[in-house]
């Protein structure tokens, strides 16, 4: 899964993992664009073997890196970056993807109440494509600590050249929940940061809502 010189000399990579017998067919179509790849990583490419395990659900440190330059005296490498090659949920299209116009139905829930998460998604460029789109969240104080983003939620839209559709998404309690050290499912009250993108590393919108006793 480390391929450095590869990554770093061409421009686009078709990872086709382990593929039946109509394999040649199937690249083919892709690579001379009969069909508009649409696939999303399920894992973490890392850089080095020495990042390894690297995972998008990462917990927060005391002193976390704001930035790929902001490594002395905090959570980070001196001489490697701290992103991997390629994150949770990357992957590549021959269309572009705007995502715009993030709307909340409430910006508090309690008890069964839910909460509706709403976008638009555009197809900015000129072949037809698919794109999912991915929801996580990330609940801000809690105990024991709760990671810095989790995948709860994703939406697969195709779209024509120059198309837009509305898509929405449902909040409820569940999503929300955890098991604790005792292995109970529960929920806390607070605030929930709420993230919208095209991969766990590319996040196009971005919002908060609270979770009410």
């Amino acid at each position: 899964m480390i391929f450095n010189w590869t990554a770093e000399h061409v421009p686009a990579i078709l990872y086709t993992w382990w593929l039946g017998n109509q394999a040649g067919n199937a690249m083919a179509d892709v690579l001379y664009g009969k069909y508009n790849p649409s696939g999303k990583l399920p894992v973490t490419f890392p850089r080095e073997i020495g990042q390894i395990p690297i995972y998008y659900d990462h917990y927060n440190t005391g002193r976390p890196a704001k930035n790929e330059k902001d490594v002395f005296y905090r959570s980070a490498y001196t001489d490697l970056l701290n992103s991997p090659r390629y994150a949770f949920g990357y992957g590549l299209s021959y269309t572009g993807f705007k995502y715009d116009n993030l709307a909340l139905s409430k910006r508090s829930i309690q008890g069964s109440e839910t909460l509706t998460v709403s976008l638009t998604v555009q197809n900015t460029g000129k072949y037809a494509g698919e794109e999912t789109v991915q929801l996580y969240l990330r609940d801000v104080v809690a105990q024991p600590l709760r990671p810095v983003k989790e995948l709860k939620d994703f939406l697969q839209v195709t779209l024509s050249p120059g198309e837009t559709k509305k898509i929405s998404f449902t909040i409820d309690r569940n999503k929300l929940a955890f098991y604790n050290d005792k292995l109970e499912f529960i929920t806390q009250p607070g605030e929930f940061k709420l993230m919208i993108g095209s991969a766990s590393d590319d996040i196009r919108l971005q919002d908060s809502f609270w979770l009410a006793d």
